[in-house]
């Protein structure tokens, strides 16, 4: 069985926080579908509120912490991206948004992105498509098709154990499809190699034509 890395971002506030528990649903989904074809996935789980001093630190002085940067590394190293924000003011948190804005321009160009997010209301559920999808647009990412939203009503009627007790509830169905399109993805890709910076040192001419020296 071949293997892939999937990296989970929760950008939840609370503990416990729905935006995680969906980000933990999406990515259980998808190992699920990934292993009914053949692959298997080593996931990491990040959650965004345990590096908030840290982001506001780097975005500050330019430098991230040794515990930031591992957590940069695991995320853009991995061969896919579930990426759930909760919905304030109708679009991501401030949050979420500083964890992509130190990530590189470049570092997740081709990922496949599975987008989801949480709100009090479905009103907020077109957050996804006219906030989240692009920000990841133009870090070039490859969203998957089916973006997952859950309101606070979805939760209650997926029952306490959160699968509706065996009925496929609207919230399992956009769960399982996004998954699919995820897990299609990343099985038809070869491992994901994270760019190494001094592989190809740039030339002090290009450096110096850029105006990157001064």
């Amino acid at each position: 069985m071949s293997r892939r890395t999937l990296a989970v971002v929760s950008g939840g506030l609370r503990q416990p926080s729905s935006t995680r528990l969906l980000a933990d649903r999406l990515a259980a989904a998808t190992l699920r579908d990934l292993e009914a074809r053949g692959v298997g996935a080593d996931v990491r789980v990040v959650e965004l509120r345990d590096h908030a001093h840290d982001l506001t630190n780097h975005l500050l002085a330019g430098f991230p912490s040794p515990a930031l940067a591992d957590t940069i590394d695991g995320v853009v190293g991995a061969d896919g991206l579930v990426a759930v924000s909760p919905i304030f003011s109708a679009s991501y948190s401030g949050l979420f948004k500083s964890f992509f804005d130190v990530i590189d321009a470049d570092a997740l160009d081709g990922m496949p992105v599975l987008l989801g997010a949480t709100g009090g209301t479905e009103r907020h559920s077109l957050a996804l498509e006219h906030a989240m999808r692009p920000l990841f647009a133009y870090l070039r990412a490859m969203t998957v098709p089916t973006a997952v939203y859950a309101a606070t009503s979805d939760w209650g009627s997926e029952g306490a154990d959160g699968d509706g007790g065996g009925a496929a509830t609207g919230l399992t169905r956009r769960i399982e499809r996004a998954a699919a399109e995820l897990a299609e993805l990343v099985a038809a890709r070869p491992p994901r190699e994270a760019a190494d910076p001094f592989a190809v040192p740039t030339p002090f001419e290009q450096l110096l034509a850029d105006g990157e020296l001064n």
